[in-house]
């Protein structure tokens, strides 16, 4: 059993937190986020640290108490560093270009690809051929990442496609005569 609900979340500074019944909310340099905490938990703030426990010693109290830990820091992170995800685009032609909200994708069919930019989220293309996802809450970083490559997403027999910087993709051999 994951022992995640019994650390403390570290605040750095610069961060304010603000627990008001069930909602939290954190503000930070990159943004604010705010999230509801289940009834299960209880969220005590300390200084420059906060502390989730369970209401009562279940299983179930304990699993949702390192579910929340893990979300609020998530939160605090994104405010205060954020996240971000880097997708790498392999094939002849594929190409990326970051025009405002809006991010144009040339992916081998035979259109270009607009896909429109959600607010919260910045997309960058320092190359062509690579897309850097920014963003302060983790969910819809992955979100729009997940959204983006599954545009094209890597074929096992030549590996193109639009496929995560860390990703490997486990190639098929061709069918042989």
């Amino acid at each position: 059993m994951s022992r995640i609900a019994k650390s403390p979340i570290s605040v750095p500074a610069g961060v304010a937190i603000d627990v008001a019944g069930a909602e939290v909310t954190v503000k930070g340099p990159k943004g604010t986020l705010s999230g509801r905490i289940h009834p299960t938990v209880r969220l005590t703030a300390g200084d420059k640290t906060l502390h989730i426990t369970p209401v009562s010693d279940k299983g179930d109290c304990w699993a949702m108490a390192g579910t929340m830990r893990s979300l609020v820091n998530n939160m605090v992170v994104g405010v205060s560093s954020g996240f971000e995800r880097k997708l790498t685009l392999i094939g002849v032609g594929y190409r990326a270009q970051a025009k405002g909200k809006v991010l144009n994708l040339a992916l081998g069919y035979s259109h270009p690809i607009d896909y429109p930019v959600p607010e919260g989220i910045e997309i960058e293309t320092p190359t062509p051929t690579e897309v850097v996802v920014k963003g302060a809450d983790k969910q819809r970083v992955g979100q729009v990442a997940a959204e983006i490559r599954a545009k094209r997403p890597p074929e096992p027999y030549k590996g193109k496609g639009v496929r995560y910087s860390d990703e490997q993709v486990i190639r098929k051999e061709a069918k042989k005569k």
